[in-house]
């Protein structure tokens, strides 16, 4: 009976092991829809610690008046959470990318995030949201306190032109 006991349980062991090995880990993979990740305010609040990517001072024809493109005196820096690069082409869930615009009299400031949030949220963008933050990386509000957030924000004008971009998974910042 003991011997019986034994080879159960060394069985059950086994076909755990075999198991858990066989079964695939999606997290990590880039275009796992099955996933959705939600910025919230905390999301962006520590952005100017993260990797600045790019610096990019005065007029930038490419942008045209978005981000102030057409400002000499503005400078717009982009900063990747955790660095994060392209993934077999595609920025994985969760990459957050925030870009910063100042002028230097302090008298433009505009700061504007991407989120790869997944799950279909936006499939004709790449499943990117939009967000406009507040200075302190809160996420902000209209007048009538609407959150300046969403997968058409700005009439649908950053998709406009981030599709622009679409080979490089809507991002303009890396190569």
């Amino acid at each position: 009976m003991t011997k019986m006991i034994k080879l159960t349980a060394l069985m059950f062991l086994a076909g755990t092991l075999v198991f858990t090995s066989c079964s695939k880990d999606n997290d990590d993979e880039p275009g796992d829809q099955s996933q959705e990740f939600i910025a919230n305010d905390d999301s962006f609040t520590s952005f100017r610690d993260w990797v600045k990517e790019a610096e990019n001072q005065g007029p930038d024809p490419a942008l045209g008046p978005a981000h102030a493109g057409n400002d000499s005196t503005v400078t717009r820096s982009i900063y990747f959470q955790d660095g994060q690069d392209r993934v077999n082409g595609k920025y994985p869930l969760g990459t957050i990318i925030v870009k910063e615009g100042l002028n230097t009299a302090g008298s433009f400031q505009e700061i504007t995030a991407m989120v790869k949030r997944g799950n279909d949220f936006s499939p004709n963008g790449g499943d990117w949201e939009w967000f406009v933050l507040n200075p302190d990386g809160t996420i902000a509000q209209d007048g009538d306190g609407n959150v300046l957030r969403g997968a058409s924000l700005m009439g649908g004008m950053c998709l406009g032109c981030h599709t622009e971009a679409a080979s490089k998974d809507f991002a303009f910042s890396k190569p």
